[in-house]
């Protein structure tokens, strides 16, 4: 038995160090709507069981480069062999060259499995860096280490639910039970910005409220293009919806926490749309940050909330893991958009969210593993371990796009 294990265990291996050698296909957010306008279940079976077990791979290497502390964190090992698990039902298809209507159907139902399966990896990785700081020193090229890696982490994980998502909304079992019609998979053609936003501060409200008995106003300062017509975008609308969420429920605590009285100042929202981008600015009066923190609030391993045991894990998500700015920041950036704080020390915060307006520049932003990767994340240039269609369409992109 250990030396089947120990077979199967070497080929993994092997299956993953083949895979690796593969850039990620990065696309643009049109390109999944022309897709998605002429879906063909036969096409997007073919190239997302290539595409998905590249960047599986890829994103696997790279775990296995994190110190040797983290790895041996129970949280990280655990995550470890999820993917490992996933990897290993994806590459069945790759020796499959059928395309029956079982095997679509299977396909169908194993991206489901692996999509709940991975559901609580951002809380699972959180916890085994919370385990690594309770039992060692953690020095400043370490912490360097794995700010570096979660950023590519869970940026590779949006790039994958993003895939996933994509099929099984368009040819899932619960296809005709989908309420938003004019979505094409989980991307809204007609994205309305100021309904997103209002949806995500009256979420965040009621948790302020539940909290404190008491939250700030809104106030939506502008939100009509020049033509005075509703500011609409072509967008995913969750990925939206949690960077507000997320903006709103910090932007409530600072205000209710600095001001400590009845009468709260309204949190402003201002949305506009330019040539190359819609901004979105959430403005409080929440008494700011010091300039030499703002960084930080970037950082995986800070966090001015308390930190959760791990009963909280499931009940409060990501509640005081200091995740949420940072995973914020990777939702903006995942379709060459950003996220950006700026604060006045002693007043409130401003943080400008910017999506890229045309979704034919609205690309996936990727992490590749390379040979730049193995040197312990010392380079200062990380450009080079980026993928996106801005410099360079990969051949399984385009084979992709010739399905349309």
């Amino acid at each position: 038995m250990r030396l089947i294990g120990y077979r199967l265990a070497k080929n993994l291996e092997k299956m993953v160090d083949f895979y690796s050698q593969f850039n990620p296909s990065s696309l643009s957010i049109k390109q999944f709507i022309d897709f998605g306008l002429k879906a063909n279940e036969q096409k997007s079976y073919q190239f997302l069981k290539k595409e998905l077990p590249v960047r599986l791979a890829n994103i696997m290497k790279e775990i296995h480069l994190l110190p040797d502390n983290l790895l041996k964190m129970p949280s990280v090992n655990l995550v470890n062999n999820w993917y490992a698990q996933s990897f290993n039902e994806m590459i069945e298809f790759e020796v499959d060259d059928g395309c029956t209507e079982q095997t679509l159907n299977k396909f169908c139902k194993i991206l489901v499995k692996i999509r709940n399966r991975h559901s609580d990896v951002v809380q699972t990785m959180a916890q085994g860096v919370l385990e690594l700081k309770d039992s060692h020193e953690i020095d400043l090229h370490t912490e360097n280490s794995i700010q570096y890696f979660l950023d590519r982490f869970y940026m590779s994980r949006i790039g994958i639910r993003m895939l996933i998502n994509q099929h099984t909304l368009l040819f899932g079992d619960h296809i005709n039970n989908n309420h938003h019609h004019q979505h094409i998979g989980c991307i809204d053609p007609y994205c309305d910005v100021i309904s997103v936003v209002k949806d995500a501060y009256e979420n965040a409200r009621f948790l302020c409220d539940q909290y404190y008995l008491t939250s700030p106003e809104l106030e939506i300062c502008k939100s009509i293009d020049a033509d005075d017509e509703p500011i609409k975008i072509v967008y995913v609308p969750s990925h939206l919806y949690h960077i507000l969420f997320e903006l709103f429920k910090n932007s409530m605590r600072a205000t209710v926490e600095h001001h400590k009285t009845d009468i709260l100042p309204p949190l402003h929202v201002t949305i506009v749309k330019g040539k190359e981008d819609v901004c979105v600015k959430v403005s409080d009066q929440g008494g700011g940050i010091p300039r030499s923190l703002s960084e930080r609030m970037f950082h995986y391993m800070y966090s001015t909330a308390p930190q959760p045991s791990k009963s909280d894990a499931h009940t409060v998500p990501l509640a005081g893991y200091g995740y949420g700015l940072p995973i914020s920041r990777l939702y903006a950036r995942y379709l060459h958009g950003d996220l950006v704080l700026l604060s006045c020390d002693g007043f409130g915060t401003e943080a400008i969210i910017y999506l890229k307006a045309l979704s034919n520049e609205a690309n996936e932003l990727l992490p590749i593993y390379n040979k730049m990767s193995t040197r312990f994340y010392k380079i200062t240039d990380h450009t080079i371990d980026w993928r996106s269609t801005c410099n360079h369409t990969p051949i399984s992109q385009q084979q992709f796009t010739q399905t349309q």
